[in-house]
């Protein structure tokens, strides 16, 4: 038997007291919510008494059905069609955008509000499903599969990445196949390609501003949606979950927007002749990915073509800014924004032109030449290297390298690609006077001009030797 010492007896003995005197305590333990639970255990019933909604009962629960505004929203299919990655135009599109619990795509995060959207002629229509409780789930799967026909396209923002795999999870939990969909036109990608070059961030609230002309006022964060909606599971009230409905609507309204914009912006050569240069270069790149070659450089010539037309805005005075020195949002060494709180993440707000824009008509002359290389026209790759060959800067060097290779490999000119190494030498001497150094360009010149000299040499000895024959 253990014998305690006085001490020890003594400090249990406090320790229980207070253990007695929490549990006789009439108030009881504070409350962990910052509000009173709000009694009724129907859930679905005051979620659609709040939203204006309506309570649908399915097979497999119950779920509230949002009619959204129809608004107009034109669309000429065709047009569209003829852009990179777009649908079809005889498929049908359905805009899709969730709120969910959580970031991660695993079995723990749920989608609570889906948010649909679809054309029928110029209009644009939509609706909301939102989960009342965990265990109504199946019923809002089959009524969203009810809203998606085999043969139409998804259109989501990151989607592709996040909204559409989440729902393909909730749809294997509840041991049935997601719906079948045709397409899925992920307007992230696109918008990256075309407009980065102008935009702080990727964001969709970025694009609205930066694109669309739009401003949200009273706009909730994506960070703070889950907790308002397990806040709400908790018993509390559901006017929070009202901010979160109204963000959804405009995400989906949002992306019929920019599908409208890619269409009536870009989807004619004589709209894109007024964008500006560098969605045009993007969309080049766009065309060129997607294995269109002739559209690509039909772009390219269009930018090139309006250097000194006063009706466009010169692109020289556009590379002339002063460069930034961070690091663009898009560039791997950037932490990615998610949306989450403010202090999370480095603001890059304060530069002065939201990254200089990358685009000049020197680096498009670039994509051209070698756009022209890869569609096999190597005498039009020859002229255009030329012309850059002529040029300042670092470019020139790249370009009499280039030129060489073309002359040497696709030409069969080893002589001209000789001539081309030396000029690119000549080239890089001069920065090098100037504390220019390009280690690397001056010696994959050094090299490619002693093998060219040793080529040279040898095809002259055997024309020598023949001629000696004879």
């Amino acid at each position: 038997m253990t014998v305690l010492a006085p001490d020890t007896r003594a400090q249990l003995t406090r320790r229980l007291d207070r253990l007695r005197a929490e549990r006789t305590d009439p108030a009881g333990p504070a409350d962990p919510l910052p509000y009173r639970p709000v009694p009724g255990p129907n859930l679905a019933e005051r979620l659609a008494t709040t939203l204006d909604g309506e309570v649908v009962t399915g097979r497999g629960g119950r779920f509230v059905r949002v009619e959204g505004r129809t608004t107009q929203v034109a669309l000429d299919r065709a047009r569209l069609a003829g852009l990179p990655g777009q649908p079809p135009a005889d498929r049908p599109l359905v805009c899709l955008d969730t709120e969910t619990t959580g970031l991660a795509t695993a079995a723990g995060t749920v989608a609570f509000l889906i948010g649909l959207g679809w054309w029928e002629g110029d209009a644009f229509r939509q609706v909301q499903l939102l989960l009342p409780d965990h265990a109504d789930e199946p019923a809002l799967l089959d009524e969203l599969a009810r809203h998606l026909p085999p043969d139409a396209w998804l259109v989501t923002y990151n989607g592709r990445g996040f909204d559409w795999p989440l729902l393909v999870t909730r749809y294997r939990m509840a041991r049935r196949a997601a719906p079948t969909h045709e397409g899925h036109l992920d307007l992230l990608p696109i918008v990256r390609r075309l407009f980065r070059h102008r935009m702080e961030n990727a964001r969709l609230q970025t694009v609205e501003r930066s694109l669309l002309g739009l401003e949200r006022h009273d706009d909730v964060d994506g960070w703070e949606i889950p907790g308002r909606y397990l806040g709400f599971l908790r018993g509390g009230p559901a006017h929070p979950l009202l901010a979160v409905v109204r963000h959804n609507d405009e995400d989906v309204r949002s992306l019929a927007r920019v599908v409208q914009l890619l269409d009536g912006g870009y989807g004619s050569a004589a709209a894109r002749r007024s964008a500006p240069l560098g969605d045009v270069a993007g969309l080049a790149r766009a065309f060129a990915r997607a294995r269109r070659p002739d559209e690509a450089l039909a772009c390219l010539e269009e930018i090139l073509s309006r250097d000194g037309n006063p009706d466009h805005p010169s692109a020289v005075e556009v590379a002339n800014e002063p460069p930034d020195t961070e690091p663009p949002w898009w560039s791997p060494r950037v932490r990615a924004d998610f949306g989450g709180p403010p202090s999370s993440f480095p603001s890059y707000r304060h530069r002065s032109a939201t990254f200089a824009a990358p685009w000049d008509l020197q680096r498009v002359a670039l994509d051209r030449a070698h756009l022209l290389r890869r569609s096999r026209r190597y005498a039009e790759s020859a002229d255009a290297w030329q012309g850059l060959a002529a040029g300042p800067g670092r470019a020139a060097i790249v370009a009499w390298i280039e030129l060489a290779k073309l002359r040497e490999h696709r030409l069969r000119d080893p002589l001209g690609a000789l001539e081309a190494a030396d000029r690119g030498l000549e080239a890089a001497h001069r920065r090098r006077r100037l504390g220019q150094l390009d280690p690397r360009l001056e010696a994959d010149l050094r090299g490619r001009r002693e093998r060219l000299a040793r080529r040279c040499d040898a095809a002259r000895r055997s024309r020598d030797g023949k001629s000696q024959r004879r």
